[in-house]
């Protein structure tokens, strides 16, 4: 009997030390799921910009904005809208016939898509602001999706929201990109053909925002109780506000109504996202946040109906207007699911780049081999233009999204550069419009590390080091924390033990339409026909 209970005890500590292990590593992410029923905001503390969720059966998925980065139109997937996991892209690559070829198209590409699910497929939608609207399907949102179809060609068509009606006629709603189409303000509506691939005619203005809700945007599409709805923001990203309109008549006229404002909350800008429901019938709406550099962070507001309208977040004052909430009952706060959040560590053990990696442009295949043999990610090196400034023309650096306020990155890498010339070099990045980074190079004297910033790199301006050593080993770990001001300390190590500040702080900033990112490169300063390498045994993200 004394060895059957110290037997159990022995099991009992076990799953106590692993649950407590598993809790302590939990926590060293952003996690909105307060374990209690409630729910925290931001759901997601990562760049998940211009989000919209549909949901089929009990299962929830999300799409996001992705501008410039490769692969693009991520997708994850919830089981109660606050536990989030990326499962793929819909995208692999750019349309090749764009005009930036293989270049970065800075803040170009992907704009505010929206995902639906239709007769067993799902579709996704985005604008191009330089190509036009497109959209692609899949019957497996965490498969390969079909090739991108134009479904409308057009400078500025952005923010496009099909709606699939129930006499089987399609329509979609979009937007326009003053900076393209030359007018802003405006959301029009146009038919589709059957299967959702061409539009029929021209589009037709059906609100005009000018004057009460200027740089209106963002539609979604819906329809309920006889009522065809648009969703759509305005009053700019980071102060504006969320407007529900309604018409019996699809192309209008519209009545307006805003539903949310940020009121005396700390959440500026709530709008832009989407309204779904539950299988137990709660309804809820997804939006996002602009804090700069940390880009645009994902939030959960309550949501219900008072006579046909939205009332979106806490309406105290009764007067059908929300405001956002901070904390808040999960929905189906019964249902417990397992914490989850989105990748953001890799030991590069598979032969596949983890899905929390994407480039700032379409990728050569070239570009990297992710060695799983030796369980490490090589990448090579590519020769950087004659006109070569900064890093914000390179195309291949390989990046993820700031994954909490708080974190330290860390990078364990081994430098193999090419022996014929120097000049080559790695590192670890912080990436936007300004950048900071520990930069690894090769030189006749070793291996010089040194930690860099540059200020306005959108504007062509060069590096400026701040402080360097040499070091005589090609394997050295990088480290970068960032606090919830965004300043960022750079620090290196030969023994992971020993860390030794380099440098000073700097600064994170945002990129063009995302936030920062993190991440490495490898380039070389010559047009050689071969070049050198890096190898990365491992990436870690940490409290």
């Amino acid at each position: 009997m004394k060895l059957f209970i110290k037997i159990a005890l022995i099991i009992f500590l076990c799953f106590a030390s692993y649950s407590i292990n598993a809790q302590s590593y939990i926590s060293k992410v952003w996690v909105s799921d307060l374990g209690n029923g409630t729910y925290k905001n931001p759901i997601l503390y990562a760049d998940y910009s211009d989000p919209d969720v549909c949901r089929v059966g009990h299962d929830y998925y999300m799409t996001a904005s992705s501008f410039n980065c490769i692969p693009g139109l991520p997708v994850l997937h919830s089981k109660d809208m606050v536990n989030w996991t990326i499962i793929g892209h819909a995208i692999s690559r750019m349309p090749e016939y764009a005009s930036f070829g293989e270049g970065v198209n800075h803040g170009g590409g992907v704009w505010a898509p929206s995902i639906r699910h239709h007769n067993g497929e799902f579709y996704i939608y985005y604008g191009d602001p330089d190509l036009g609207i497109f959209m692609t399907k899949s019957q497996n949102p965490a498969g390969r999706w079909e090739p991108l179809t134009l479904v409308k060609e057009g400078k500025g068509l952005i923010d496009p929201c099909p709606l699939f009606d129930d006499d089987g006629k399609v329509y979609l709603a979009h937007a326009y990109a003053g900076s393209r189409a030359g007018i802003k303000s405006l959301l029009a509506v146009t038919r589709l053909t059957p299967d959702g691939k061409k539009t029929i005619g021209e589009s037709k203005v059906i609100y005009d925002g000018h004057d009460i809700d200027p740089t209106i945007e963002g539609p979604k599409f819906y329809k309920r109780n006889g009522y065809y709805y648009i969703f759509a923001p305005a009053g700019g990203v980071a102060t504006g506000w969320q407007l529900a309109m309604r018409s019996k008549d699809i192309f209008g006229p519209y009545e307006r109504k805003v539903v949310m404002e940020q009121g005396n909350t700390p959440i500026n800008g709530p709008h832009q996202g989407a309204w779904v429901d539950t299988t137990t019938g709660e309804d809820w709406f997804f939006h996002f946040q602009d804090v700069g550099a940390m880009g645009r962070l994902v939030h959960l507001q309550p949501m219900i109906w008072k006579n046909d309208w939205p009332v979106i977040g806490e309406d105290k004052d009764n007067k059908g207007c929300g405001n956002p909430v901070s904390t808040y009952k999960k929905p189906n706060a019964g249902n417990i699911y397992p914490i989850t959040t989105p990748v953001e560590s890799d030991e590069f053990s598979t032969n596949n780049l983890s899905l929390q990696w994407q480039w700032h442009a379409n990728p050569q295949s070239w570009w990297y081999f992710a060695n799983q043999e030796k369980g490490c990610l090589s990448l090579y090196s590519i020769p950087v233009a004659d006109d070569y400034k900064n890093l914000w023309s390179v195309p291949n650096l390989l990046l993820q999204k700031i994954p909490a306020p708080e974190f330290i990155a860390t990078i364990k890498l081994t430098f193999k550069p090419d022996t014929r010339y120097y000049g080559e070099r790695t590192g670890l990045v912080v990436m936007g419009i300004d950048y900071g980074l520990l930069s690894f190079e090769s030189s006749e004297n070793g291996y010089i590390l040194s930690q860099n910033e540059c200020i306005d790199a959108e504007k062509g301006a060069k590096e400026t080091v701040n402080e360097s050593v040499i070091l005589k080993e090609p394997a050295v770990y990088l480290r970068v924390k960032m606090s919830p001001d965004t300043s960022c300390v750079f620090s290196y190590s030969t023994d992971d033990k020993n860390y030794k500040k380099l440098g000073k702080s700097f600064k994170a900033r945002e990129g063009k339409w995302i936030g920062a990112k993190i991440g490495t490169f490898c380039i070389r300063p010559i047009q050689k026909n071969d070049g050198g390498r890096v190898d990365i045994d491992w990436f870690r993200v940490t409290e």
